[in-house]
């Protein structure tokens, strides 16, 4: 049985593999993130106007479009919240266990662009030194900040590797 169900799907090779694949798995929506740094090592949080009023502080954030590459996202999302312009670096988490996303987060340098933020979505947009990050932020958005993770080390910044 195992030969004649690999032989078939040998035989029906291309559109039809994939359509099958995509009928007969899960779909995901991607959230992407960027840790966005400065030269001095500063990041870049935004205070979100949707997110609840105990927690409004963030980094860039925003869900992947279709076929769109998620260190791409990363460039798309700060510069639609911030007008500023990145350089996306190294993958620094992919987690997943959501109900229908999964969540990525990129390491991202600062490389120009004029601060001004959508006020649709944004408050305010600041940078902070790592060891002085505000109240209300994001815990898993601290992680990916804070010493001891990823984030923090020079090897992780864009670039340096």
């Amino acid at each position: 049985m195992k030969r004649v169900v690999a032989r078939l799907w040998r035989a029906i090779r291309g559109p039809l593999q994939w359509r099958i694949l995509w009928f007969a798995n899960a779909k995901y929506m991607v959230g992407v993130t960027g840790v966005v740094r400065n030269e001095a090592g500063q990041v870049l949080l935004l205070k979100h106007r949707m997110w609840p009023e105990e927690r409004p502080w963030g980094l860039p954030t925003g869900y992947a479009l279709k076929g769109e590459e998620f260190p791409l996202t990363v460039v798309r999302e700060v510069k639609e919240e911030t007008g500023l312009d990145v350089t996306p670096g190294r993958l620094i988490r992919l987690t997943s266990g959501y109900r229908l996303r999964v969540e990525v987060a990129y390491e991202a340098l600062l490389a120009g662009g004029t601060l001004k933020i959508d006020d649709f979505e944004i408050l305010e947009a600041r940078w902070f030194d790592p060891d002085e990050l505000p109240q209300g932020l994001q815990d898993s958005h601290r992680q990916l900040i804070t010493p001891g993770g990823t984030a923090t080390s020079p090897a992780a910044r864009p670039g340096t590797s």
